[in-house]
């Protein structure tokens, strides 16, 4: 008889929503007991109890305190009927995938996540989010005592990443907080790069089979000089910019400025952003046709747009200068490599480089503006 005066509670929650921040906000909005989530469940009440302290611990954290208090208008509250009733209740929590007003979904988390965390593991790079700020970005520190903007990404994104505690900050209260990347995150950040590897490998990614459709009788990077790019395209650390920067001239000045290295990343963070694999075509005009159907994000108009800015920066330099900062910037190739590849004279890539690098910075100032394309 009391089976049938229980009260039964629907809770649908996004799919990425970790168990343990779900137990949180049903038991603090819905104030379901400790012993009731634990039925529910199937695990220990003292496992539930340890979720909730740890999370309500982590509302000083306010990516964590956003995604928590936009998460909890998931959570049907208790009517004033059901509280003077004092039912006992049984929860069913069912995973659904996010409607248009919710976001983000399982699939922008991923693609984000892994170009983000992947800038993370650099040397130096942390995500730092304001307050009131619709977009967080992936700042490094360079030579020189300076930092250079790295990537961005939406806020929402954000959210999910430090709720499900790939990223942490050590100072929650300050004015612009910053996250650096977790044990967790690294872990995975190598399942998101293997999962992106074998859609490469397979043929099941859209944008590169069509990115690779569109020049079918050029031969592809992976041919003849054996280049698959998974050995560069996803190396963790600093990119070959970094090492450049480090160099310095017959003046003692560093051999690439640090508004030459922005250039680089700039060109590097809207390849990234337009989802373009390692085995793009050496033939430019096929190249430079079309927009990429990747996975949009970034706040920067979405994969079209970046699409549309490394096409129009490639087209300015031209083949050779665009051929050495695509290597070098884009597929993270060292020097030695990309001279071989390109057959050019050893040494010879090190001039060349900083010869494009100061055309890219010249391209972006005249089309972009110093600081980029606007975020929003």
């Amino acid at each position: 008889m009391a089976a049938e005066n229980r009260r039964s509670i629907v809770v649908r929650m996004p799919d990425w929503v970790p168990p343990a921040a779900l137990n949180y906000l049903v038991h603090t909005e819905m104030g379901m007991s400790i012993r009731a989530l634990a039925r529910a469940s199937d695990c220990h009440a003292s496992t539930i109890l340890r979720q909730v302290r740890r999370y309500e611990n982590r509302r000083d954290d306010p990516l964590v305190d956003d995604a928590l208090r936009r998460l909890s208008r998931h959570v049907p509250r208790p009517t004033v009927q059901d509280e003077e009733a004092a039912q006992p209740m049984t929860i069913d929590i069912r995973r659904s995938a996010v409607g248009a007003d919710d976001k983000p979904s399982e699939a922008r988390i991923a693609a984000e996540g892994l170009r983000i965390l992947r800038r993370l593991c650099e040397a130096g790079a942390v995500l730092a989010v304001a307050r009131d700020m619709d977009t967080a970005v992936v700042v490094r520190d360079v030579p020189g005592g300076e930092t250079t903007r790295t990537a961005t990404v939406g806020c929402d994104v954000a959210q999910a990443m430090a709720l499900r505690e790939w990223i942490s900050c050590a100072e929650p209260g300050a004015r612009v907080v910053r996250y650096r990347i977790t044990n967790t995150g690294r872990a995975e950040l190598k399942k998101l790069m293997a999962a992106d590897e074998n859609r490469a490998v397979q043929g099941f990614s859209e944008a590169r089979a069509e990115f690779r459709g569109r020049a079918a009788e050029i031969e592809d990077l992976a041919g003849d000089d054996g280049f698959d790019g998974r050995g560069m395209r996803y190396a963790l650390g600093e990119s070959p910019l970094i090492g450049l920067s480090r160099r310095r001239d017959k003046d003692g000045q560093p051999f690439l400025t640090r508004d030459l290295v922005a250039a680089g990343e700039r060109l590097r963070e809207d390849f990234e952003l337009a989802n373009m694999g390692p085995k793009v075509t050496t033939d430019w005009t096929g190249f430079l046709t079309g927009p990429s159907r990747g996975v949009g994000g970034g706040g920067q108009g979405g994969a079209e747009a970046a699409h549309g800015r490394v096409a129009a920066a490639l087209a300015d330099l031209g083949p050779g200068l665009g051929d050495v900062v695509l290597r070098c910037c884009c597929f993270l190739e060292g020097l030695e490599q990309a001279e071989k590849k390109l057959g050019w004279a050893a040494r010879s890539g090190k001039i060349v480089l900083r010869i494009a690098l100061q055309r890219l910075r010249r391209h972006y100032e005249e089309t972009q503006g110093k600081y980029g394309p606007k975020i929003g």
